[in-house]
């Protein structure tokens, strides 16, 4: 009787029934691993993670680190994940001040100003990204050869990509000179927003941020200083000598279309998330303040710029999110970022399952870094207490 009557309580009815899905779930999980086991054994396939120290015997066609066919799983992976941070870092810079200058654009008082931001949003939006990639992809090609390249102030462009100017340092000395300068930009960027230096006035903490910024470019500075040939000359320019470029930094088109394909189209969205921004904040406040005298840049810059940001900025994380993984569009034009490199290792090696999951693993570790970077400064910059006047 106590056991039918508890069998009528609903509590006891829901934990039966929870219990009864995880046992099943969990069943279906051994039953897919025992299964997965079996046919990779019955294709002479091994699972595990040891063929990460086994060496790849390909070549990755862009690395910001010196890497060759001898060099290991792990270290291709570890150049593929850089090479993906690198192209985010970029195309979120990048779709971030042009998407201002759009969304600048859309409230513009001048009607002719509006309008060329709005085409440019329904211009770039409405085309599908992998369109816009082959579109610059194939422009990036249709430029001359190296022979008849484009010279201007000490560049070129070719079809074989842009040459620039460089310093006579080897890529790993130039991958720690900017590892410095990101950390100075960093550091300044936690001072600015971190609790603990709320107390401090504005002018000490503006020497602070100074100072972050400084140290890093220092430090960079002096990592390029150490990092130079003595026997050559400290700038190397672009150079063509027959069929080829020699001298210089290359540019390769697959990079420099993909960094152009995602900026143009995220600073397409982001252009009317700033639009969206500058229109959430009041009139009142923009009147209040040219009413005590502030300049229209002051208004702009210590009113109406902060208080948009605070509004954008919940929306800004889901779209920087989504263009970190519009990064995979790359392995369509052979970009060898860490999509490229887990496809390509899946076709040398066998071991699907175990990069698959490697993969998920990555952009999961990559995306969560970002939105909880992101989300700790939406909350550092929150207004508390009401947003909004009202009755009490």
């Amino acid at each position: 009787m106590a056991g039918a009557l508890s069998w009528k309580s609903r509590t006891v009815r829901n934990a039966v029934l929870q219990a009864v899905f995880v046992a099943a779930l969990g069943t279906l999980i051994v039953l897919g691993i025992v299964t997965t086991r079996a046919n990779l054994a019955a294709q002479g396939l091994t699972s595990g993670f040891d063929f990460l120290w086994k060496s790849t015997s390909w070549e990755m066609n862009f690395t910001l680190l010196p890497a060759g066919p001898t060099d290991p799983y792990w270290w291709y992976l570890v150049l593929g994940l850089m090479n993906t941070l690198f192209m985010g870092v970029i195309g979120l810079a990048g779709a971030t001040v042009l998407g201002l200058a759009v969304g600048l654009m859309r409230t513009a008082r001048n009607p002719s100003v509006r309008l060329m931001g709005t085409i440019y949003i329904e211009l770039f939006r409405n085309l599908p990204v992998i369109v816009q990639l082959f579109f610059w992809y194939t422009v990036a090609n249709s430029l001359p050869p190296p022979r008849q390249a484009i010279e201007a102030g000490g560049f070129l462009l070719s079809s074989r990509g842009i040459y620039v100017p460089g310093l006579a340092v080897s890529r790993g000395t130039t991958a720690l000179a900017v590892l410095f300068g990101v950390l100075g930009v960093a550091a300044c960027l936690w001072i600015l927003f971190s609790r603990r230096f709320r107390a401090l006035d504005a002018a000490p903490r503006r020497r602070l941020m100074l100072t972050a910024v400084g140290v890093g470019m220092a430090a960079a500075a002096l990592v390029l200083f150490l990092g130079l040939d003595p026997t050559a000359p400290w700038l190397s320019l672009p150079q063509p000598q027959g069929l080829k470029v020699q001298g210089g930094f290359r540019i390769q088109p697959e990079f420099y279309s993909l960094a152009v394909t995602i900026i143009t189209y995220g600073a397409a969205y982001i252009g009317e998330i700033v639009r969206g921004g500058f229109k959430a904040v009041g009139r009142g406040q923009t009147e209040a303040a040219r009413a005590l005298g502030l300049s229209p840049w002051q208004v702009f810059s210590r009113v109406r710029m902060p208080l948009a940001f605070r509004a954008m900025l919940p929306i800004l994380i889901n779209q920087y999110v989504w263009l970190i993984k519009a990064t995979t569009l790359g392995i369509a034009v052979g970009f060898s970022d860490f999509f490229m490199v887990i496809a390509t290792s899946i076709n040398h090696s066998g071991q699907t399952i175990e990069f698959i999951g490697l993969l998920m693993a990555g952009f999961l570790l990559i995306n969560f870094s970002l939105s909880s970077v992101l989300n700790r400064l939406n909350r550092a910059i929150a207004l508390k207490g009401r947003q909004t006047g009202g009755a009490a």
